[in-house]
């Protein structure tokens, strides 16, 4: 009764189209969700409280910018998103706008599903950044 069912239908929805469960019909008429192998992978291989991003060998020069708008009713959520980028390591540009030099798709992929915001989360993928010394200074990838 009190779980927000729009709420649950859209977490999910974004599940399925992420291959990461699927339906499996019971005997008795109903229905499991149930972890497909990729979501079984997934889910074992981080953990919310210690993620960390793998450095490359050699840096592809693309910077993963991640932009976010969350609504205020979702206060906590927004907090603990932007508590855990800066813990996995990104530099805050802005107060909803994060910085990383290294892949980590994968990465941001199982924090957005954690903190189910999906729907206020962009990721853009750039080759230039105005004030990028100071930023590749931090990360230690000097040219």
């Amino acid at each position: 009764k009190r779980i927000n069912r729009y709420s649950l239908y859209r977490s999910i929805n974004n599940l399925y189209k992420s291959k990461l469960i699927h339906s499996q019909e019971n005997k008795d008429g109903t229905t499991s969700m149930v972890l497909s192998k990729d979501g079984k992978k997934k889910a074992l291989r981080y953990h919310i409280d210690t993620i960390k991003i793998p450095g490359m060998k050699k840096w592809d020069k693309r910077w993963r910018i991640i932009v976010f708008d969350i609504p205020e009713k979702y206060k906590k959520a927004r907090d603990a998103m932007a508590l855990t980028l800066l813990k996995m390591g990104f530099h805050r540009l802005q107060k909803s706008v994060f910085v990383h030099p290294f892949e980590c798709q994968n990465e941001l992929d199982f924090v957005i599903e954690f903190w189910n915001v999906r729907p206020h989360v962009r990721t853009i993928l750039a080759h230039h950044i105005d004030n990028e010394f100071h930023i590749k200074t931090k990360f230690g990838i000097l040219d």
